[in-house]
C-alpha cells in the first residue's frame, strides 16, 4: 500500500525525495518558475478541491501542446502535492545536454522518459511509484502539431495499475495557443490559459491499460470542451466555482 503522507518513505533518499533538494525546487519553482509563467499568460485554476484526499503516489496525466505545461501543472497543484512530484521528459532531448538535465531536475524533478525505444532507462517510473513519489506523465508522448489531442500511450495507465496508485487527469486549455510549437516565447497580451483537475481515477477491476487509457483520455477531452469556451472568453471564470461536465460542485 502507499502511504497517504506528505513525505515519500525516507529509505533511499535521493534527487528524487531529498528533503533539501524538494527545498530548493520550491525556490525555483515557486520563487521563479510560477512567477514567469503567470505573469506571461492569464491562469484559471479549476477543480484543486478534488484533490484533497490523494495519497502520496499518484499519476497526473495530461494533454500535451506546449512548454507551458508542466509549470502550468506544477504551479496550479496544491504545494504539498508538487513538493516530490516529478515529471517525465524525453530522454533524447532534455538528458542529452547537461544544461538542459541540471534544469529539468531543478525545476521539474525530472526522469527520463525513452520515446525511441534504443536509450537505456536509468530510472524506473514504477521504482519511483513505489517509493512515494507522484509523477507528472504526458503520455501523447510529444507536444501537438496541430493543437488538437493526439493519441495517448498506455503506459501512464499501466504504471497506475501496477502501481495500485490514482490517475489524476488534467486538462490543458489554451497553453499551446499561447506558446505553440515552433515559437521561442509566449505571446504577447498575456492570452487566457486554464489547469482543470477532474477528480482522481482508478481502473475498474480487470481493466486493462488499453481501456484505462481511452477512459483517461476521454475524461480529459470532456473536460477541455467544457472549460474551453469559458476560459479562452474574455470573461475569467473563479477557480474552483464552475460546476463541472457532470452537475457537480468543483
Amino acid at each position: 500500500m502507499v502511504s497517504s503522507t506528505a513525505d515519500p518513505p525516507a529509505a533511499r533518499r535521493d534527487r528524487f525525495t531529498s528533503r533539501t533538494l524538494a527545498a530548493a525546487r520550491f525556490v525555483a519553482q515557486r520563487g521563479i518558475l510560477k512567477p514567469v509563467t503567470w505573469s506571461v499568460v492569464r491562469v484559471a485554476v479549476v477543480g484543486r478541491r478534488r484533490l484533497r484526499d490523494l495519497p502520496t503516489a499518484f499519476v497526473v496525466v495530461a494533454n500535451h501542446s506546449s512548454h507551458l505545461d508542466a509549470p502550468l501543472i506544477l504551479g496550479a497543484l496544491p504545494r504539498r502535492l508538487a513538493r516530490y512530484l516529478a515529471a517525465g521528459a524525453a530522454a533524447d532531448y532534455f538528458f542529452h545536454v547537461w544544461w538542459r538535465r541540471v534544469l529539468t531536475a531543478l525545476f521539474f524533478n525530472a526522469f527520463p522518459v525513452d520515446r525511441n525505444g534504443v536509450n537505456p532507462k536509468s530510472v524506473s517510473a514504477k521504482t519511483l511509484l513505489d517509493r512515494g513519489v507522484p509523477l507528472l506523465v504526458f503520455p501523447e508522448g510529444t507536444r501537438s502539431k496541430t493543437g488538437e489531442m493526439g493519441h495517448f500511450k498506455q503506459g501512464a495507465a499501466a504504471l497506475a495499475i501496477a502501481a495500485d496508485v490514482p490517475v489524476v487527469p488534467v486538462a490543458l486549455v489554451g497553453a499551446g495557443i499561447a506558446h505553440p510549437r515552433g515559437s521561442s516565447w509566449p505571446k504577447p497580451g498575456r492570452l487566457p490559459v486554464g489547469v482543470v483537475f477532474s477528480e482522481p481515477m482508478r481502473p475498474e477491476p480487470g481493466e486493462s491499460a488499453v481501456a484505462f487509457t481511452a477512459r483517461i483520455r476521454d475524461r480529459i477531452a470532456r473536460l477541455h470542451d467544457a472549460y474551453a469556451p469559458r476560459i479562452l472568453s474574455a470573461s475569467r471564470p473563479e477557480p474552483d466555482s464552475h460546476p463541472s461536465p457532470e452537475g457537480e460542485r468543483q
